[in-house]
C-alpha cells in the first residue's frame, strides 16, 4: 500500500514497475505476504508514538506480534523493540 501510494502521489517517481508488479517482484525475491490481522490493527491503534504515519504503526505492530525483522531506514522503529535491517 505504501509503495503504491507514494508512487501515485509522486514521492517515488522511479517506482513505476514496483508499484505495478509488486506481488510478482516480492514473490520472486522469496518473500510471502503477511495479512493484516485484527490483532495487528489493535496493536497499531493502541501504540503511543509521536510519529503518526499509519503505515509505520502497522509495520511496527506486525513486527512485534510476529517476531519479524523490519527492513527500513526509519530509526524511529528502534524505540519499539523490533529488529531492523538498514
Amino acid at each position: 500500500m505504501e509503495v503504491a501510494t507514494k508512487y501515485r502521489i509522486g514521492k517515488l517517481p522511479g517506482a513505476a514497475l514496483l508499484a505495478r508488479d509488486f506481488e510478482i517482484i516480492i514473490a520472486a525475491q522469496g518473500f510471502s505476504e503477511l495479512p493484516i490481522t485484527l490483532h495487528h490493527a489493535r496493536l497499531a491503534g493502541e501504540m503511543t508514538i509521536a510519529h503518526k504515519d499509519p503505515f509505520d504503526r502497522l509495520l511496527i505492530a506486525q513486527a512485534q506480534a510476529e517476531g519479524l525483522m523490519l527492513v527500513s531506514k526509519e530509526s524511529l522503529f528502534d524505540a519499539f523493540a523490533v529488529r531492523r535491517l538498514w
